[in-house]
């Protein structure tokens, strides 16, 4: 279970660093062309989720890795999947389905990292 995990934890750290990369530093009109949410949120606001995600998928690693705080993976978990619950939210209300399928996997994954971190597989 442990490996399945540190290989979930990796997997989800690398999408949310970039994603969240694209978020905090691409020009707010490249990413409004590239993402039609973004037009919804201030320049402001889509770099703080950026910020988040890219803080989140540290969360998802460094914790255990450095051996410092290891209860703070699953808390990472949990804080992006309150993100993913919200982009869901987002995606359902622009009827932007294709996203709500992605989002809802990454939920579901995130979930399956905080519950086996806290329950299953403790660091």
């Amino acid at each position: 279970m442990s490996i399945l995990l540190w290989f979930l934890q990796l997997v989800l750290a690398v999408i949310f660093l970039l994603a969240g990369a694209v978020k905090a530093f691409q020009s707010y009109d490249t990413l409004a062309q590239r993402m039609p949410w973004v037009e919804d949120y201030s320049p402001n606001t889509v770099r703080i989720i950026g910020a988040l995600e890219i803080l989140g998928a540290l969360g998802l690693i460094l914790p255990a890795a450095l051996g410092v705080l290891p209860i703070l993976v699953p808390v990472a978990a949990l804080g992006l999947a309150v993100i993913m619950v919200l982009a869901f939210l987002r995606h359902m209300a622009r009827g932007e389905n294709g996203q709500m399928g992605f989002t809802a996997v990454l939920f579901a994954l995130l979930l399956l990292v905080a519950v086996g971190r806290f329950l299953f597989a403790p660091l």
